[in-house]
């Protein structure tokens, strides 16, 4: 009788199992979403982006790093690109962060075809794979679904990685978030385009030891930023993350770090510690490894990243405007 029960129970949890599954699923973001909802929309983002990258191509890095610094707040949710006088957008890692109008103006065009259907938190996904696109990097299929959050705060931020992170609290970050070392890695390599100012490596240059500058830079490359960033100098003014190819989508940035040219700390330390530097290594062909290709990787860490802490289903709200709550 025992065993009879037992196996009821065992039966009523095959046929309960699909159904649990499903039901994950139907929770989660999926290519296509809005194939009959809005078939338009990744064309109209896709324009939008091209249009500005055509009069201002910084925009294509800033784009990109809002989307991380949006999914490492509140999940991919839109949050980042919310107003307010203590909203995400004022925390200090985010202030220099660029791209805002293009999410806008995006929007605007698709609430004028599929209104309240386009989350914000999806336009800012796609706009970040078109950017990519656009410097010459590989394209991606987007997962989509997201909804956009309500809640937006400048403390949440504290937490973004910061350019003076060891690899040991980057990697712990990380996979705070689901990624582990190798999307750290790949995802890190996302500054292969884009610039950084002054002020948050300058310290690098003078009076880091006693004997002067950070022993992890070259010694020729130290004396081309001092003179693109002199002591006590203007710490607004920014210089490529990548100097060899700063507007291009390529493994460059990793090249470089092997060369000593890492512009932030927390970049060339990707090469100094052995549990990161395999990853870059095999980005760039070192025989005896394992190689790994940049842009189909990227496109990988990309979807999980944009994955993280996903509102879908009931869940958040589609704003009628980005910078706004509804």
């Amino acid at each position: 009788m025992e065993m009879n029960c037992f196996n009821h129970r065992v039966f009523l949890l095959t046929l309960l199992l699909p159904i649990v599954v499903i039901l994950v699923e139907g929770q989660s973001t999926r290519v296509g979403f809005y194939s009959t909802s809005c078939p338009k929309v990744e064309s109209i983002v896709s324009s939008t982006v091209q249009s500005h990258f055509k009069s201002d191509p910084t925009i294509a890095p800033g784009l990109l790093r809002m989307h991380f610094h949006d999914c490492f707040v509140q999940g991919c949710d839109g949050s980042i690109l919310i107003d307010g006088p203590n909203a995400e957008k004022t925390a200090p890692p985010n202030q220099l962060l660029r791209g805002y109008e293009v999410i806008d103006d995006a929007k605007t065009q698709l609430e004028s075809v599929c209104p309240g259907v386009v989350s914000c938190a999806d336009i800012l996904a796609l706009a970040a794979r078109d950017s990519v696109v656009l410097t010459s990097g590989a394209s991606w299929a987007v997962p989509t679904g997201r909804r956009d959050g309500t809640v937006s705060q400048s403390s949440d931020a504290n937490n973004l990685p910061g350019f003076r992170d060891t690899v040991n609290v980057q990697k712990q970050k990380f996979a705070d978030k689901g990624l582990n070392t190798q999307d750290l890695v790949t995802l890190v390599g996302g500054h292969t385009i884009g610039t950084a100012a002054c002020q948050f490596f300058s310290y690098r240059l003078y009076n880091f030891t006693s004997t002067g500058a950070d022993p992890s830079i070259n010694p020729a490359f130290v004396s081309q930023l001092q003179a693109l960033c002199p002591q006590n100098g203007d710490g607004s003014r920014r210089i490529g993350l990548d100097n060899s190819s700063a507007n291009k989508f390529d493994t460059s940035f990793f090249a470089n770090l092997r060369d000593g040219k890492g512009i932030l700390e927390s970049d060339q330390r990707l090469w100094t510690d052995n549990s990161t530097k395999t990853f870059v290594q095999r980005f760039l062909g070192v025989r005896g490894l394992l190689g790994l290709t940049f842009n189909v990787e990227f496109g990988k860490s990309m979807v999980k990243m944009s994955n993280i802490g996903v509102k879908t289903g009931t869940a958040g709200e589609i704003r009628k405007v980005c910078s706004k709550v509804n």
